[in-house]
Parts: C-alpha cells; sequence; structure tokens
C-alpha cells in the first residue's frame, strides 16, 4: 500500500512471505479443521440415508496438499509486492538506528537508510521452563508433525490449545488436553467457555482443567508427562501452546530507544510511533489485539498518516473473532462480565438448543447463542455464539453493532429460516 502511494520500499523478511497466518497460523489450522470435519460428516450421514464406506485418512496427503496451497499463497504476496514496486530483500534485519536497518542475507550485511521504519514482526510461541522441555512442540510445528501422533497432549487452555486438541480429535488422535485453571478461554464469555468444554468433551477431548505437566521424559520412545497431583499421560506428541510473545530478540530495538512494554511488546503512541518518532510498529508485536485483520488494519492507519490524509483510524471496540473449535465459537463486544462492570444493569439473552441438522444426524452437539444488552440505551453490547459456523453468522452481526444496533433493531428484523443464525433476531424474553 505505501509502494502504490509512491513510496520506496523495502520488505526485509527472514521466512516465507505472509507471517504466521498464512504459513503456521489460521489459513493452515483452518484447512485442517475442515479435514477434521468430515470425521462428523461420516457419521452424521447415516441418518440422512448415506450408508458411507469404510473410510480411511491420510495425513500425509493433508501435509502435501497444505503445503502446495501455502506455497501458492506466499507466490500471490511476492507478486502483490513486486508489482507494487517494493524492493524483497531475505534476510534477518536489525534496527541500527533511528533512519538505518542492516540485514543479514546469503550474499552478506546489507544497509538501507529510510525516512520510516516499521516494525511489524509479529509473534512467536512461548514455553516455559521446566524439565523435559526440549521434547515438547510449538504450534509452528503441528502441521508437519511426522509421524502422525496417535496420542496426542495438549498443554494450555487457550484459543489456540483447544482448536488444536479439537481438529487433532478429529483427525483420529486420542487427545488429553490440561490446563492449570478453573475453565478453558480466559477471556472469553463465560457460558461461552462452559459450553465450549462441555462439548469438546462430548467429541472425545480428555479435557483436564486444574492439571499441568511438572516434567517429561522420553520412555522407550514415548514421550511421560508426569502431572502435578501425580499421575502420568503417555503421548506420542506434546504440544505446548501456552501463549505468544511478540518477536523482538535480535532486531536491536532496544540499542536504539525504542521501549518494550513488560511482556516484551513495543509500546506505540495512537499513531504507532514508538519513542523514536521515525520507527512504526504495528500487529503482534505491540501486542495489542493478536489478530491479523487488526494487523492490517493498523498498517494501513500508518500507510495513511505517512503517505496519505492522515484522517485513517481503527477502532478496538466491536473486533470481531472466531475460534475454530468443534463446534467453532464467533464472537463480537462485551463479555456479561465485562458488560455487567461497564454498563451496571445488563438484559442477558440465550439460547441453547439442538440444530436441525442433527434432528436426523443423531449427534447430540448442542448450540449455544447469547445476546448482552445495555439495559438503559437497549443498545447489543455483546453477541456470542458457539456452533456450526459461527465465525460465518458473527461476522455480519458485527456490522450492526458497530453501527449501533439496539435489541429493537435486531428484534424488529425478520430471520431467514430455517437457519441457526435467525435465533439471535428471535429471543425475546431475558434471563431472570
Amino acid at each position: 500500500m505505501a509502494a502504490q502511494r509512491g513510496a520506496r520500499v523495502v520488505l526485509a523478511e527472514a521466512a516465507a512471505l505472509g507471517g504466521t497466518c498464512v504459513n503456521v497460523g489460521c489459513i493452515p489450522k483452518k484447512l485442517y479443521s475442515y479435514a477434521a470435519h468430515f470425521t462428523d460428516d461420516f457419521r452424521d450421514a447415516a441418518g440422512f440415508g448415506w450408508h458411507v464406506g469404510e473410510t480411511r485418512f491420510d495425513w500425509k496427503v493433508l501435509k502435501a496438499n497444505r503445503a502446495a496451497e501455502i506455497g501458492r499463497l506466499n507466490g500471490v504476496y511476492q507478486k502483490l509486492l513486486v508489482d507494487a514496486g517494493v524492493q524483497i530483500v531475505t534476510g534477518w534485519a536489525t534496527v541500527c538506528g533511528p533512519h538505518t536497518v542492516q540485514v543479514r542475507t546469503a550474499r552478506g550485511d546489507e544497509r538501507f537508510e529510510a525516512r520510516h521504519i516499521l516494525v511489524a514482526t509479529g509473534g512467536r510461541p512461548s514455553v516455559p521452563a521446566f524439565p523435559g522441555r526440549e521434547h515438547v512442540v510449538t504450534s509452528d510445528s503441528m502441521f508437519d508433525l511426522d509421524p502422525f501422533p496417535r496420542r496426542l497432549l495438549v498443554v494450555g487452555g487457550g484459543y489456540i490449545a483447544c482448536e488444536f486438541a479439537s481438529i487433532f480429535n478429529g483427525l483420529g488422535s486420542r487427545v488429553t488436553q490440561l490446563y492449570r485453571g478453573e475453565q478453558v478461554l480466559r477471556g472469553f464469555d463465560d457460558d461461552v467457555r462452559r459450553h465450549v468444554a462441555q462439548e469438546m468433551r462430548k467429541h472425545g477431548v480428555d479435557l483436564r482443567t486444574q492439571s499441568h505437566v511438572v516434567a517429561i521424559e522420553k520412555v522407550n520412545g514415548e514421550l511421560v508427562a508426569a502431572l502435578d497431583g501425580g499421575g502420568t499421560v503417555t503421548a506420542d506428541s506434546v504440544l505446548y501452546a501456552t501463549g505468544r510473545v511478540p518477536n523482538v530478540a535480535g532486531l536491536g530495538l532496544e540499542d536504539v530507544g525504542v521501549t518494550l512494554g513488560a511482556h516484551g511488546g513495543v509500546i506505540v503512541d495512537d499513531d504507532y510511533r514508538s519513542s523514536v518518532p521515525s520507527i512504526c510498529a504495528a500487529g503482534d508485536v505491540i501486542a495489542r489485539v493478536q489478530l491479523t485483520p487488526v494487523a492490517t488494519g493498523e498498517a494501513m492507519v500508518i500507510v495513511d498518516r505517512l503517505f496519505g490524509t492522515g484522517r485513517r483510524k481503527l477502532g478496538y471496540d466491536f473486533i470481531p473473532t472466531a475460534v475454530f473449535t468443534h463446534p467453532n465459537i464467533g464472537t463480537v463486544g462485551d463479555t456479561e462480565a465485562q458488560a455487567r462492570e461497564k454498563f451496571g444493569a445488563v438484559k442477558i439473552f440465550r439460547s441453547e438448543f439442538r440444530p436441525l441438522k442433527h434432528t436426523l444426524s443423531g449427534s447430540g452437539e448442542r448450540t449455544l447463542m447469547k445476546l448482552v444488552v445495555d439495559a438503559k440505551t437497549d443498545r447489543v453490547v455483546g453477541l456470542h455464539m458457539v456452533g456450526a459456523d459461527a465465525g460465518e453468522i458473527v461476522q455480519g452481526f458485527a456490522v450492526a453493532m458497530k453501527a449501533g444496533a439496539t435489541k429493537a433493531v435486531f428484534d424488529s428484523t425478520v430471520g431467514i429460516h430455517p437457519t441457526a443464525a435467525e435465533e439471535f433476531v428471535t429471543m425475546r424474553e431475558p434471563l431472570a
């Protein structure tokens, strides 16, 4: 975008183009989530009169097809950059001064002078120190595990941990998930957390809360995890999904005066300027909202400020997000607890039901939908769903909420029948 506005741009990148999302994040994760859903689809088909023969999952085929698609996307990003006039330099970049970057390339070091420097280096998985840490893998490695883990231990309770537990359970692993807290998905609405945990267990994930690993040993080719309360879990692979940290190590930022926060993120002002005015930062490296569309939005604000009118802004309210557990989560706005703290009096509308599809499939999966309404203004301030295609459904409602839709507007909207989404416009009675 900066190059299209006439700026001379150099992009330094040490890995594949596209960052976490394209290479080891949301894109491959959702492709694997699609793959994992076929287990349920084959089972559900019987209730609709289909007789599905013997099925067999080929992990190598999925990996190869995913790699080919990611390679295609890498090429798309490269073409976009080259066509816009961006000079791509492959290598590790270090900031040497307010206007100087040095890149370590295969040909040797190259030095660049620039009026503006943008740090958009994303984040990386973080694994705590404990005995046996060298035996675990992080989310970056999950897409190419070899061989396929017949028994997978997932440590963590955030969205990455829950997604991979759901995905590998669906693909045929025997999955155990451990989380030291009382309930998974801290920060999400409590009803969503409860419902997702219940549904994941229904799908076959051995989800254990208030439990964590104290040590891991490799014994006869197997990984044996010792638990804090006694007992062990034996697995073929152990995934640690215990958080991500800003990717700032080795960039030279502190040496040139860039201030970092307590967790390593670059501290920026409302215009995404660091403590060194010529150095900006955006995306996961500033540790605000770690979502790809948010990073893109922040970058567009920076481009407009540097090379445009400077009027573009990014609002952090009503950012919709999805979690690709089985079933999916879609959420936008405040949780019930957040709304009560902000507004005091709130009205809660909640519906839990068996989707139409499962009246014939025989599945016990249930859908949860919830609205949080500010009682004083009638504005819908939170919308949450756990169920099939939750992300696709919530995206449209996020537009309405961003525009200030009230519960009266929801009530006056005609629903599409029969869909799960219509439940959001037909809930009439608040909970006592």
